[in-house]
């Protein structure tokens, strides 16, 4: 009985303490790896590739998502406009909520299933293979051959999906409003025009730039440091998604509260 009592008043504890080692570590790992961002030689072809794999071959499935939560959007806004006959707001209140909210996040969530996946589990195999370790002995900085490129190519492709994911969204979302549902297309586009601002638009592609960042470090941190054969590189996968997915609302708070008291 009280070596129970003790085991679950401990427990919490050790495994709160186990969480912030974690995430110290991840801490002093990035800290130490920050100045290889910027430092030469600087791999283009390998962020080229990095750049293909991100972001050309996402953009279908991010278009896709795209489409289908413009037009989403669009149903459920317009049940509630409806009621109050101002469906002519709905152009604005679409363009507001992908362009700040739901865009960034959403792209980044795709990227994060998509793409961090898979480069956790690549790194993951390089670890158990010990590949790293043969770069290592070829006096090669593996964290700069390997990490930089992939975060670099994360960091520019997101925000750009971002944009096209803006784009596709509000273009099936007017479509649908004004061919199905009835609203005034003219209406519809004079409220966008009249309201929408420029800031509107640049929260998402600043936040797009944040999730890319944070999203790739986790992904490349995840399975940088796998160990354990298969079963290592399944852990740091799965890891990778979820701590990535956490971290991206964590940091979506965070900035929209920024955003907000710098009245942006």
């Amino acid at each position: 009985m009280i070596e129970q009592f003790f085991y679950r008043l401990g427990y919490p504890v050790y495994a709160a303490a186990g969480l912030f080692e974690k995430i110290g570590a991840f801490f002093i790992f990035q800290a130490r790896f920050f100045p290889l961002m910027f430092a030469r030689p600087f791999r283009g072809r390998l962020m080229i590739r990095q750049l293909e794999n991100v972001g050309a071959n996402s953009l279908l499935v991010i278009i896709m998502t795209a489409i289908f939560t413009g037009m989403v959007m669009a149903i459920q806004l317009y049940s509630a406009f409806h009621r109050f006959g101002a469906e002519e707001m709905m152009g604005y209140a679409i363009f507001v909520a992908i362009g700040r909210e739901l865009g960034p996040v959403f792209t980044a969530l795709m990227l994060i299933s998509r793409s961090a996946s898979a480069a956790a589990a690549e790194l993951g195999t390089m670890r158990v293979t010990e590949q790293i370790d043969a770069i290592e002995s070829l006096s090669v900085d593996s964290k700069a051959y390997l990490l930089t490129p992939r975060i670099w190519a994360w960091i520019i492709a997101t925000p750009l999906l971002v944009v096209i994911f803006d784009l596709s969204a509000n273009v099936s979302a007017y479509l649908l409003a004004s061919h199905a549902l009835g609203v005034n297309p003219t209406a519809y586009m004079r409220t966008l025009v009249t309201f929408a601002t420029l800031g509107d638009f640049m929260q998402g592609f600043v936040k797009g730039i944040f999730f890319g960042w944070i999203s790739a470090s986790i992904a490349v941190y995840s399975g940088y440091n796998a160990k354990g054969g298969a079963k290592g590189v399944g852990e740091a996968t799965t890891i990778a998604v979820v701590s990535a997915s956490v971290a991206l609302f964590l940091t979506n708070y965070f900035l929209s509260s920024i955003f907000l008291l710098l009245d942006w």
